[in-house]
Parts: C-alpha cells; structure tokens; sequence
C-alpha cells in the first residue's frame, strides 16, 4: 500500500507538499476505511485551483519509470513550477509491503529524465545514485566497480530499480518486485472532456465492443439500476456487431447517441470497475463532476468495498462528506499548498454524531 507521498516542484506545487497515510485517528466506525495502520480510502477537497488533479498527477509520475502501461508524457513535460523552471523536481514515495517499509524517492528534469535516485527498505539504503556516483549494497547486488560506473553515469536516464529487476533472480515477494507489482497495478483516470487514463492497461479498449464481447450486456443494466435508478435494455448483439444497442419502444437506438454526461461518466467508472481486480492503487480524479449528489454517495460505497484497492478520489461535493460514510481522517482538504485530514484542521474533537459537512461550510477547516 501508498503510506506517505510528497512532492516538490511539480506544477502548482512549489514547496514540499506531502500526504501522510498512515496518519489516522482512533475512531470506533467505518474501519474497513484503515487497513494495516494505513489509509485505504479518502477523499480530497479543495478549492478550484488548489492544486487535486495535479498532486493526482504528481502521484502517478512514478508510472513513467518504472512501467510500461500506459502514460501521457506530455501532461508531465515542463512539470517545473513556474517560477523555478530549472529546478529539478522531487518526488517520494513510502510504501508498505507486508510489513516491510520501502522509501523510493528520485528527482528529475523537466524532460522527464531521472537525474537522482535512492531507495531505502525498513531505514538501510539499498542504493542511492547522485551526481557523486552511485553507491549499492553489493552484499545484495554484486557487481563490478565497471558496471557501478556505468550505471551512475548512464545517459540513457535508465532506474536502477529497472536495471536489478532485471538483471538479478529475485523471489516473487523481494521488495523490488512488490514495487514494481504495485506501480504495475496502478490506475489513474478521469471522465471530464478529457477522458484519459494513466497505468494499470498498456493499450487503450472500446467499451461498447468489452461489453459486447464479454456478453456483460445484463451486467452493465443491472448494475446502472442499482447506482443510478436507470433502466435500459440492451439489445443482443447480430454477429460481428461491436456497437451496444439498447431497446426503446421496440427499436434499437446506440447506446452512445443517447447517454446524458453523467450516464456516460458511470459506463466508463463500470468499464473499469470490471478491471479492477488487478489494481492495488486507484486515483479518480473529479470522479463526480456529472453526478447527481446520491448516485456520488453510491459510486463511493461501490469503490470502497473493494477490500485489495486503495481509493482516492478528488471531489467537489461537500454531500461525501459525512460520518455515515467515511472518517475525519479519510476527509482531506488540499489548499495553499498543504494537504490535512479534517481532525487535523480543528482543534476540536471530532466524533460520530457531528455534522462535518455543515462545520466544512461553516468554515471550521482551517487550512
């Protein structure tokens, strides 16, 4: 699991701004949110402009390096903040994996390339690489003063962490291949104008033909019932047909010409709600921009009882904000370059009974 994420430099972030998730209280309900002394769920809030997609982004930059699923370079190209364009940016991560802490932290150019990189498991270094060479632990990775050497200075940018993934017989469970499983199996995604995704897939899929092909046609109209209150009947697919039609007054319409904005929004969060057995981190960013406030309550039920999947989702909607849902410490407001749980934006004690998003709106959440 992500225990603790900071980043400097990075786009609107100028000074250090760090996530700690392993911060959390000791409240008696909605466990299912903490596992392992971590933070499996939450939800940030801010301001426009203060910053949720691109510390949503800032998160995924570890994708580029250390995976070959999907990534948009261009989005991170020039990443620097504004006024300190040649300085590099900073970027460190804190995993848990089965007990053992992995410190992976590097930085790096505008261009994307690593310039400097460390990785540090349970407080001892395994390696750390800067302009003054790079230093290993040989007793674990031998190898000669010639490739050190070559490995500090090589120009291709390559992590070192790719490089002994690659290059030494290690166990399923060692930590370099839990990181690497990890960063594999994240996912980033977003369904405003922009549709993209970053991580979990290496290739890009039409969801009416996965529909179709994976004959989830009653699936897919079970499941908009139960979130949305909407009903449709799908047509059965004629031989080779990779469009999904639905039935209305007997006649069969594409699906696509007639989904509102938010019915569109659900057909992609359902296409990789289908997809996330094999995701261990998911990012949604804005997930809720085209729901009505209650289906937004329901999409969140569905996210969270995925017991393997750790959620963050960035949100507008002050409705998510409540005891019935999640925790003070798994409500978080990002602002002026700082990021807090609500119990750690008031001095006061915080417990079921109290309406959060009322104190919210009341201004009680300083940040």
């Amino acid at each position: 699991m992500l225990k603790k994420f900071a980043v400097t430099n990075f786009k609107s972030f100028k000074d250090r701004i760090e996530l700690d998730l392993s911060r959390h209280k000791s409240y008696e309900f909605n466990d299912f949110a903490i596992q392992n002394g971590i933070i499996k769920d939450g939800i940030i809030y801010g301001p426009n402009g203060s910053g949720k997609s691109n510390f949503g982004y800032a998160v995924f930059d570890i994708v580029g390096h250390l995976s070959q699923n999907t990534f948009n370079r261009r989005v991170y190209e020039n990443s620097t903040f504004a006024c300190n364009p040649n300085t590099l940016m900073k970027f460190e991560y804190t995993f848990d994996f089965n007990g053992q802490n992995v410190e992976y932290s590097y930085t790096e150019n505008s261009k994307v390339q690593l310039v400097d990189e460390s990785l540090y498991v349970d407080g001892v270094q395994i390696f750390s690489k800067n302009k003054d060479g790079l230093e290993i632990r040989k007793d674990e990775f031998p190898m000669t003063e010639e490739t050190v050497s070559a490995l500090a200075s090589n120009a291709n940018s390559i992590p070192i962490v790719n490089y002994l993934v690659s290059s030494y017989p290690l166990d399923s469970d060692h930590y370099l291949n839990s990181l690497k499983r990890f960063v594999d199996s994240m996912l980033w995604f977003r369904c405003l104008e922009d549709r993209g995704f970053i991580g979990l897939q290496n290739h890009v899929t039409n969801i009416d033909e996965f529909v179709i092909d994976n004959n989830l046609m009653d699936d897919l109209s079970l499941f908009l019932t139960e979130v949305s209150g909407q009903k449709y009947t799908f047509a059965k697919p004629m031989k080779g047909e990779k469009l999904l039609f639905c039935i209305i007054d007997g006649n069969r319409i594409p699906f696509a010409s007639i989904m509102s904005t938010g019915t569109s929004s659900l057909y992609l969060l359902y296409y990789w709600l289908k997809n996330l057995d094999s995701a261990l981190f998911v990012f949604i960013d804005e997930f809720d921009a085209f729901y009505h406030y209650r289906l937004s309550l329901s999409v969140c039920k569905k996210l969270f009882e995925r017991e393997k999947t750790q959620v963050l989702l960035t949100s507008h909607n002050t409705y998510l904000m409540t005891n019935d849902l999640l925790r003070p410490d798994c409500n978080f407001i990002l602002n002026n370059n700082e990021i807090k749980a609500l119990c750690d934006c008031t001095e006061k004690e915080l417990r079921w009974g109290h309406n959060i998003e009322k104190m919210y709106r009341g201004g009680a959440f300083d940040l």
